[in-house]
């Protein structure tokens, strides 16, 4: 049965869940701020990169160095906010408190990023990605650790990272709805097209955190959890916790994979593909069969368990990216059905591994008697940003190298050619590390039951 946590009289205690889990409606109060967290990764990833070279001549080599360097910042804040986080003390609790700060400082440092009405320069927009990612981690390390502690059922973990993955899907809906209307009317509209992306982040960004933030109670603290780890403790704890790099490991060459694609979608769609104007619009398609794809998989994951879900998801994707090598240019049909296929696929990794971490943070609070939630899901949020600034930093400069000009109409066959293989070999590639890490994980549902048993016997509170 899973567990919620109630206040009384000033204390939080446990209590039984109901039989069918915790209520949906409060699951999905709760999923609110995975709507902006969503809906500034695929703008980051996809949007501007494209706008910032195609409209307002920054270089792409430029591009790539600036925002590798800005991830890997996002992935150095993410252990920082962890660990602060695990150790923080406060009447609002220690989640609340720095998702509400974040929500402040994402918001502030949104605004130049997307309404850029002085221009875009290089410096610019270093000090602006330095914001926006501390705020960044500030939401998401507290949300992906709090997310761990609201239930500890190994099954209904998954249900809550399903309502997680369905709402950020919904996101991603809507902020491709805005640039596919204006690619209709308004082509070319590159500074309407931030704005309008701009303007739902920052709306979503005021609306989820209040839900959010009210949606649960915080567990109460376990008083081993605010011992204070040295850097080098940190470093040796991350690296001898085996399970721990397993999941890491897979969850990155799964973002390498999704964020690969995401980065040259647009490029290859209207490049190779010559067809602009259907970029966005087929984004939006994928998102679309991304949100119906959520459920099935989680049903998928209650019969066969989360690492075999993954492990089946991610060779799925492989055989999806290796089938783009099969079109040619203008075969707008194939990339459709491609496209809807991996809309259906494309959650699968990212939904089992999330709810895998909180798994591996009960063994090793088992083993060890420390509670490190925070700080697991600061490094597993690091893999992602790793990812995302390994993604950006190598598939945009290696098609450069190729020859390819995304400012250029009169591409040639040579460039277009390297534009498809990186496009399509890359995320094919890391699809398949990704599976071969995680298969044959050790915590299924039988043994992480016996994990929660022993800590329910240790500390009965549990």
């Amino acid at each position: 049965m899973a567990t919620t946590f109630v206040h009384d009289l000033g204390r939080t205690r446990p209590v039984p869940a109901p039989a069918n889990g915790l209520p949906g409606g409060r699951l999905l109060a709760f999923s609110a701020i995975s709507l902006p967290i969503y809906a500034a990764a695929m703008p980051l990833n996809v949007y501007l990169p494209a706008i910032y070279a195609q409209h307002y001549g920054v270089p792409i080599g430029v591009l790539g160095l600036i925002f590798l360097i800005e991830k890997l910042w996002g992935a150095l804040a993410d252990p920082i906010v962890g660990a602060l986080c695990d150790r923080t003390r406060s009447r609002f609790g220690r989640r609340r408190i720095w998702i509400a700060a974040g929500a402040i400082v994402t918001g502030l440092s949104a605004l130049p990023l997307f309404f850029p009405v002085f221009g875009v320069t290089p410096i610019l927009l270093g000090f602006t990605l330095f914001g926006f990612y501390l705020g960044w981690s500030m939401i998401q390390i507290p949300f992906l650790a709090w997310s761990g502690e609201i239930s500890n059922d190994y099954h209904e973990r998954t249900r809550v990272a399903t309502y997680q993955t369905v709402v950020g899907s919904a996101a991603l809906l809507l902020i491709l709805i805005l640039p596919t209307i204006i690619d209709q009317l308004r082509p070319g509209d590159a500074a309407l097209k931030l704005a309008s992306m701009g303007g739902l982040l920052v709306l979503s960004l005021a609306v989820g955190a209040v839900l959010t933030l009210s949606a649960f109670p915080e567990p109460a603290v376990p008083q081993e959890g605010g011992r204070r780890l040295s850097l080098g403790r940190t470093i040796r704890l991350v690296a001898g916790n085996r399970l721990l790099l397993r999941v890491l490991g897979s969850d990155f060459a799964v973002s390498v994979g999704q964020n690969i694609r995401g980065v040259l979608f647009v490029f290859f769609v209207s490049a190779y593909m010559g067809a602009p104007q259907w970029a966005s619009g087929l984004f939006l398609l994928q998102f679309v069969f991304g949100i119906a794809a959520g459920p099935i998989w989680m049903q998928i994951g209650r019969r066969l368990g989360k690492h075999r879900t993954a492990v089946l998801g991610e060779l799925v994707q492989v055989l999806i990216n290796l089938g783009l090598l099969l079109i040619g240019a203008h075969d707008l049909p194939l990339l459709l059905i491609l496209t809807i296929a991996q809309g259906f696929a494309q959650g699968s990794g990212n939904l089992m591994l999330r709810a895998m971490v909180a798994d591996v943070a009960d063994q090793h609070r088992l083993d060890t008697g420390e509670d490190r939630a925070a700080l697991f899901y600061s490094v597993f949020s690091i893999s992602i940003k790793a990812a995302m600034a390994a993604a950006v930093g190598i598939a945009l400069p290696l098609v450069a190298w190729l020859g390819f000009d995304p400012a250029s109409t009169h591409n040639s066959s040579a460039a277009l050619n390297g534009l498809l293989l990186v496009f399509a070999l890359g995320p094919a590639i890391a699809h398949l590390i990704s599976a071969a890490l995680i298969h044959g994980f050790p915590i299924d549902a039988n043994a992480h039951a016996e994990i929660r048993r022993a800590l329910a016997a240790r500390e009965p509170r549990l």
